[in-house]
């Protein structure tokens, strides 16, 4: 089966202007036939698909297009091509996909559509994403193609802190959600797989705006430093309280959450800095909650009278299992009508979804748009979300 010839998509992009994605992209698919491509990205609510214009053409700029109720939004939300017959051929979408994350559709159009064309499709689809990836580091016009809105200030300052929203391999997947995305300040998280072990790290920064910003910016900054290091997780937690206490203003505070996996066991270990529990999920449904004693917030250790290490906590995960962590933002804020949102409800929902064996990414998608739903648009704090899966353990010999 003839493939998109990589060697010659490299060559297309090497040398390109950063901004040039879409001009590399309809050149490569008119190599494979393909005509009238168009590149969209996600914008940062995940709503809806902006395009990214191809500068070269004198032709009016598509539209956006809605994730949920469009063809380009069906590529994008199952992770998979899609077609459609047209009079001038097939349109075809297949999704953006950066490393892990799916961050938009490229749209081509083909004389006719068969599984070897669809392919070569999909596989220019994922040299887009690599390609938006490398570039968007030298310009900043990806960012702004995926803004309906501007970003405020502490929000532009949060997303620049987080790693990639979605991380997949054979043994662990993690799907990451921050709301309200265009205007969210204090809430953040990380994560990272080194060899067997993972760690995650779940963020709540006091107040609002960019004061909540630095909160964050200066936690992470502290959590990144200790994990680099090596040091195990009640010294990472004790340190970031510690740096807190020492670099911040007399109570101002962050709560959070450490966790480490080890891939191939299963086994999690994990803190809790005054944060709301997170939830086992098994088969579909929430199992319970996560309990580890709480320590006080990051920042507060100081006033405790009786200083100590903090509480680790361990769950031995099986196969399939997931950890959903949340800020209080989810479940603390009113919806319509004035109730609380509350964890029952968070488990729930998080249940309906989870049952209906989606990507976990998508899993993830859903959760943050029906928090915005039934909060009328817009959260009254900021809302985090982050789904952890763990695949199983050591790979097969005769899947290696």
């Amino acid at each position: 089966m003839a493939l998109l010839d990589l060697g010659a998509a490299l060559r297309a992009a090497h040398g390109a202007d950063p901004a040039a994605v879409s001009e590399v992209i309809l050149r490569l698919a008119t190599g494979i036939g393909a005509t009238d491509a168009t590149l969209y990205l996600v914008d940062f609510a995940q709503v809806t698909l902006e395009p990214v214009p191809d500068r070269n053409a004198h032709v009016e700029i598509a539209t956006s297009e809605d994730v949920a109720t469009t063809m380009a939004g069906r590529a994008f939300s199952s992770g998979s091509a899609t077609t459609a017959e047209r009079p001038d051929g097939v349109r075809v979408w297949v999704p953006v996909i950066e490393g892990s994350d799916r961050t938009g559709v490229l749209a081509l159009t083909l004389a006719s559509a068969d599984a070897e064309s669809v392919q070569r499709c999909e596989e220019l689809g994922l040299f887009a994403g690599y390609l938006v990836a490398t570039q968007a580091r030298s310009t900043d016009l990806y960012n702004l193609y995926r803004r309906r809105r501007a970003l405020s200030l502490a929000a532009s300052m949060q997303w620049d802190l987080l790693p990639p929203l979605v991380l997949k391999t054979s043994r662990l997947v993690v799907a990451g959600f921050l709301e309200p995305a265009y205007e969210v300040g204090g809430d953040c998280f990380d994560y990272a797989l080194n060899d067997t072990l993972f760690d995650v790290a779940i963020v709540d920064a006091m107040g609002h705006g960019v004061a909540s910003s630095l909160i964050a910016a200066l936690s992470l900054g502290s959590y990144r430093h200790d994990r680099r290091e090596g040091r195990s997780l009640s010294d990472i937690h004790t340190n970031l309280d510690a740096v807190m206490s020492t670099n911040l203003p007399q109570l101002l505070f962050a709560t959070g959450q450490l966790a480490r996996i080890d891939v191939e066991d299963g086994t999690m270990t994990w803190t809790n800095a005054g944060h709301p529990h997170p939830l086992l999920i098994r088969g579909g449904q929430v199992l319970r909650e996560l309990e580890c004693e709480p320590s006080l917030p990051w920042g507060l250790g100081s006033l405790s009278p009786d200083p100590s290490a903090p509480a680790v906590a361990t769950v031995a995960l099986e196969p399939g299992d997931s950890v959903l962590f949340f800020t209080d933002g989810v479940t603390e804020s009113k919806r319509r009508g004035g109730d609380r949102f509350g964890t029952a409800h968070l488990v729930d929902l998080v249940g309906q979804h989870a049952s209906q064996q989606l990507e976990v990414e998508e899993v993830v998608r859903r959760l943050a748009r029906a928090i915005v739903e039934e909060h009328a648009g817009r959260p009254d704090d900021d809302a985090t979300l982050v789904l952890v899966q763990w695949q199983g353990g050591r790979l097969s010999s005769s899947s290696s």
